[in-house]
């Protein structure tokens, strides 16, 4: 059946901010009632880590600063030329159903979808590749997108009371490709296989406040960051 997501391109934003967004989203999904995607890119080069990680772990493995933990789980992404995106969906939808191995292969085949439109040949990662200590893209878990054999896409997911979030970072191939039609052409593949229909999402004042707190009094915070 025909459904409506709303599409938020946030644009570039502050580390901290961008983790802080992507919370007030989950923390709002059921009030919110659609599902969202949510473009966005960094002011400035960072990392961020897993909920669960410790910090001193990847301090050792980066010298991106600042160092930001996730609000989902995973490992280590570095923010320097990545594209990122976030998903967030209400309890009453059936990706939140999804068994999470099957949420992220859903993801994925999506992502080779739209790759394929681009005539860039992806593929999904059978199994595990070995990894360096909590790097997200130095191997390869299944459901992993890859190009040439080598991991270009990864998520990271976190399943609360309140909706479902789903934060994916694209390392684009070497290819001329530009952000703007790898955007619009996941927007287009939703849209045929889900019958999607995009409405432009303006979050309210509340919503933005929201985000600004979560920014200053947890994904700035020392005390967040360096919990563990």
């Amino acid at each position: 059946m025909p459904e409506t997501w709303l599409l938020l391109q946030s644009g570039p934003g502050e580390p901290a901010w961008n983790m802080a967004w992507d919370e007030a989203l989950l923390e709002n999904s059921a009030a919110l009632g659609k599902p969202v995607l949510r473009f966005y890119s960094w002011t400035k080069p960072a990392a961020t880590f897993g909920y669960s990680q410790r910090i001193s772990e990847n301090e050792k493995a980066t010298l991106l600063r600042p160092l930001i933990r996730r609000p989902t789980g995973g490992g280590l992404v570095p923010h320097d030329a990545d594209w990122t995106y976030s998903l967030v969906f209400p309890p009453n939808h059936f990706w939140y159903e999804l068994k999470a191995e099957e949420s992220y292969r859903q993801l994925h085949e999506w992502l080779k979808d739209s790759f394929t439109f681009l005539q860039i040949e992806t593929s999904l990662s059978p199994c595990c590749q070995k990894e360096m200590p909590g790097q997200c893209f130095r191997g390869a878990e299944k459901h992993d997108l890859l190009w040439h054999g080598q991991k270009i896409a990864g998520a990271a997911q976190r399943r609360a009371k309140f909706g479902l979030l789903i934060q994916g970072s694209v390392q684009p191939p070497p290819l001329k490709l530009a952000r703007a039609d790898w955007q619009k052409t996941m927007s287009d593949v939703a849209s045929e296989q889900w019958a999607v229909h995009w409405q432009e999402f303006i979050p309210e004042t509340f919503l933005q406040n929201r985000a600004q707190q979560l920014q200053s009094e947890k994904f700035s915070a020392d005390h967040y960051n360096r919990k563990r």
